[in-house]
């Protein structure tokens, strides 16, 4: 495996999950109204075809 190509790929990746996410979590806290009212709680699932992996991350992300 080379592992450069392979890191590369996977930071890629990442990169793309994190800014789309946050994306999305911007997207949804201002159509609802919800920007300064508490705390948004959150969870991500990573899953891999033909794996097993299958990585949970919660958390809560403060609205101000």
């Amino acid at each position: 495996m080379d592992e450069h190509r392979f890191n590369m790929s996977m930071r890629r990746f990442l990169k793309e999950v994190g800014v789309t996410s946050q994306q999305a979590i911007e997207a949804i806290v201002r159509d609802s109204d919800m920007q300064g009212h508490g705390k948004l709680k959150v969870k991500m699932i990573l899953t891999a075809d033909g794996t097993p992996l299958n990585h949970v991350v919660e958390g809560e992300i403060d609205l101000g």
